[in-house]
């Protein structure tokens, strides 16, 4: 078989179904010493775990003549597959896609070593064109990644077979000529991008000088302190070769200059005041103690990260201006700090919170102190507690509102709890009297309470319960309701003019878990919704009379760090952009799947012809009677609350979530369809019952306010 034009750094790839190849395949075979090794079936493998995996593209085999090696590979698409999938998602496919398509040369095969071979390693180019006129040395090998068999070999040969054995399908081209003013225009022809990494500083201007007149980008980062440098030449055709720090200096001006000639210009880029003490030091010394530059490979392999940061950055049309930094890591290690260690969630003293009222608290404000204990939204407590002698009275509060309080309905929903409670206490102190609901456009929604002489058994044996009353986001113990329990739970609701609507068949409740861990996902991808999540969360140390203390979610040690890194706004950005994020529901979903039952309170529709405030709040006052009633049974409560819960058309859903009316229209469907809800009644609350352990803390509330018991 004859020798392939640049077999010195490109593999031979030989396509089993091109005619001749079987013959060119046995031929390698019989070669003498040639190693044979065949990657094909654990490549696959690799290939099979990824998802949405490349389709298959045959086979090839892969022959390296400086190795006299051949390998059988996977054909191009599905070895890119594999080999970029840990890039994934670093760089989205689509970035992958846009970035293979860039043409990229390298001038200056030391630091240009370490820069394309991390291009081709991240797969951040789809061509490559290499230029060194120099070969390896032993003295090179303190920062070029070759070995002592490349000693006296091109470096641009050298690079390209080292990106050839990592991905023979990546074209590299190589002029081991080097680059000089005839040849720059052929060099540059075609690239999308310069990398400049050469000794010579007339060659330095002359790459910029022709890539400045064709509109061509240049990059170079220089082995002291890590200094960056951004020639804009495709936005600015008119800036000055190294940012006009040169002044009108010219290539020519600079060819055949003694190093001692060149030192006002390389302090011209530099700067005396910016290079380390040891460079300038270093160079004071060159032609003395030192033959050359002084190059460390650790600052040379920084290098090709930071191009190939850059590169990425203009490659995908991020912003990036012509200009310099420097990333210097030795001012970063004198930053070196102990990290700040988070207080650990000690658990607060009962009696920080008391849920009893005081020993001499009058009639009035033990009506008050049980309605405060009612559960809200977020802990948010959006009413205002009033009385005087003969009346309590509760206002909806409209400064609490968030976007899945839709037209405060979930705050209805609260008040009317608040307002079962203080029926309760009224009942079980023997001063229950009529009850006013009532919403209106000057005053809002209004409960109103009279206190008279009356009472009622049934209220009356809830009033310790109320106070006893707990959030429970513990895992369950599974284990479906009894029917005697389950027709306690639905007599509850009715009592309130309200139904009950249960989910505990198993697989009923897997579909359950589905739609409420997917609802939970855009909760934290929806950018509004995340601020008011996370706005609602306490932790130790902070004001817990609102609020939710971290320490009520009862996340495991891997939930709890899910949680922190859910916290950053960034990182979810990232998860909305790539359509990702099916992780964000866990949580819900686990606690779902361990619950005895699902429980929807819903109220009738035609209470008014479309359900104001004042239904949602007989909701409300139903879902602290049916919460009593599961506790009171021993069973632990939590209510969840879906992003689509009080949004009753597509309109609505676009006003809680513009990112997600789609996806939120179908999950409420489903879940209104899994529940059994028809069109003429509505949602008041989810409550999540299941067999576990004691909360860890209660929620706090709120000081009461003063008592007017005068009149």
């Amino acid at each position: 078989m004859a020798a392939e034009p640049g077999a010195e750094h490109r593999p031979l790839i030989i396509d089993p179904a091109a005619p001749g190849a079987a013959a060119a395949i046995a031929e390698l075979r019989e070669r003498p010493g040639i190693e044979v090794t065949d990657l094909r079936a654990p490549l696959r493998a690799e290939l099979a775990e990824i998802p949405e995996p490349a389709p298959r593209a045959g086979d090839r085999w892969v022959y390296y003549p400086w190795r006299n090696r051949l390998l059988g590979l996977p054909a191009e698409p599905e070895f890119r597959a594999v080999r970029l999938n840990r890039n994934r998602n670093k760089l989205t496919a689509e970035e992958q896609a846009v970035l293979g398509a860039l043409r990229i040369g390298v001038v200056g095969q030391s630091v240009g070593h370490a820069v394309a071979y991390a291009l081709a390693q991240e797969g951040v180019c789809g061509y490559l064109r290499l230029a060194d006129f120099d070969a390896i040395a032993l003295s090179n090998l303190n920062r070029v990644p070759a070995t002592l068999f490349d000693i006296g070999v091109n470096k641009a040969v050298v690079t390209a077979r080292r990106i050839a054995e990592l991905d023979p399908y990546l074209p590299v081209d190589i002029h081991p000529g080097g680059v000089h003013g005839d040849s720059m225009p052929e060099y540059l022809a075609g690239l999308s991008l310069v990398v400049e990494e050469c000794d010579s500083l007339d060659v330095k201007l002359l790459v910029r000088e022709h890539a400045r007149a064709v509109g061509l980008p240049v990059v170079m980062e220089t082995s002291d302190r890590g200094l960056l440098d951004i020639e804009r030449y495709d936005l600015e055709p008119e800036r000055e070769p190294f940012h006009g720090m040169l002044g009108g200096v010219k290539a020519a001006d600079l060819r055949g200059l003694a190093s001692r000639d060149k030192a006002p210009y390389v302090m011209g880029i530099l700067g005396a005041d910016q290079i380390s003490a040891r460079m300038g030091a270093s160079m004071v010394e060159i032609d003395e103690t030192l033959a050359a530059w002084p190059q460390l490979g650790s600052e040379v392999m920084l290098g090709g990260a930071l191009v190939a940061a850059a590169v990425r950055r203009i490659g995908l049309g991020g912003a990036l201006p012509s200009g310099r930094v420097r990333i210097d890591l030795e001012a970063e290690l004198d930053r070196v700090a102990a990290p700040e260690i988070p207080a650990a969630a000690a658990a607060a003293p009962d009696e920080l919170d008391p849920h009893l009222p005081p020993p001499d608290a009058s009639d009035v404000r033990t009506v008050l102190h049980c309605a405060q204990r009612a559960p809200s939204g977020g802990n948010a407590q959006p009413w205002t507690l009033t009385a005087d002698a003969g009346e309590i009275r509760i206002a909806l509060r409209t400064d609490y509102r968030t976007g899945l309080d839709h037209r405060f309905r979930g705050s209805a929903v609260a008040l009317g709890a608040a307002l079962y409670n203080a029926r309760a206490a009224a009942a079980a102190l023997g001063i229950l009297g009529a009850v006013e609901l009532r919403e209106s456009d000057d005053d809002g929604l209004i409960a109103k309470l009279r206190l008279g002489r009356g009472s009622d058994p049934a209220l009356a044996a809830d009033y310790p319960w109320a106070l006893r009353r707990e959030t429970n986001r513990r895992l369950g113990a599974g284990g479906a309701l009894d029917g005697t329990l389950a027709a306690e739970l639905r007599n509850a609701a009715t009592a309130e003019g309200a139904m009950l609507r249960i989910v505990d068949d198993p697989d009923a409740l897997a579909e359950a878990a589905a739609i409420l861990a997917a609802s939970d996902r855009v909760r934290y991808l929806e950018p509004e919704l995340h601020r008011e999540l996370f706005d609602e969360v306490r932790a130790v140390g902070d004001d817990l009379a609102a609020g939710i203390d971290v320490r009520s979610l009862e996340l495991a040690p891997d939930e709890q760090v899910a949680f922190e890194v859910a916290r950053r706004p960034d990182i979810m950005a990232n998860l909305r952009d790539w359509s990702g994020g099916a992780a964000l529901g866990d949580s819900t979903r686990d606690r779902v799947l361990t619950a005895a039952a699902i429980l929807v309170v819903t109220v009738p529709a035609e209470t008014v012809d479309a359900p104001g405030l004042t239904a949602y709040a007989r909701g409300g006052a139903a879902v602290e009677r049916v919460w009593i009633a599961a506790q009171r049974a021993g069973l632990a409560v939590q209510p969840i609350s879906p992003v689509f819960l009080y949004a009753r058309d597509v309109s609505e859903l676009a006003a809680i979530s513009p990112g997600f009316v789609d996806t939120l229209t179908s999950l409420q469907g489903r879940f209104l369809h899994l529940v059994g809800v028809p069109e003429r009644e509505t949602m008041a609350l989810a409550l999540r019952v299941s067999r576990a352990a004691d909360a860890t803390v209660r929620s706090r509330r709120r000081p009461m306010p003063g008592v007017d018991t005068s009149g």
